[in-house]
């Protein structure tokens, strides 16, 4: 397999995670939207997070559909999984004195420990793809020579 395939697939995979997080928080808005007002955020971020979080996973979908602008878009993945997994990180260790979830569809049934798994394994991802992109760049640029 090719490394612009191996991109490609990492795309996907993000492309699919993204998007059905996206609609799942779009499709029942009041319900993510209690769910962050129990988040242990600073009260005036509470409201624009209500959009900006689906509104960033629906732009990084756009950005890894695109190849022009998958670099981009594997950096935002990397550094919104990064986010979210410090997130579950610190609700694992106790940080926090409530933990609701506010994660769309079925995701929201995981249990924390289950959810840094598998943050990490799209963090893991986000960050091969950036890897294995430089990479292809940088091989591509020794064949030339």
């Amino acid at each position: 397999m090719k490394r612009n395939e191996i991109v490609s697939l990492i795309a996907v995979a993000l492309i699919i995670l993204f998007s059905y997080t996206a609609i799942s928080k779009l499709i029942d808005m009041g319900e993510f939207e209690r769910q962050l007002a129990g988040q242990e955020l600073p009260s005036w971020s509470k409201a624009p997070l209500v959009w900006l979080i689906p509104a960033a996973e629906l732009l990084l979908c756009v950005l890894l559909i695109i190849s022009a602008t998958r670099l981009p878009g594997l950096y935002g993945s990397a550094l919104l999984m990064a986010l979210f997994t410090g997130y579950t990180g610190l609700v694992v260790v106790g940080y926090f004195e409530r933990t609701p979830c506010s994660c769309g569809g079925v995701l929201r049934s995981m249990g924390f420990e289950a959810h840094l798994v598998f943050n990490l394994f799209f963090l893991t991802l986000s960050i091969l793809g950036i890897y294995i992109f430089h990479s292809q760049k940088k091989f591509a640029v020794t064949q030339k020579t």
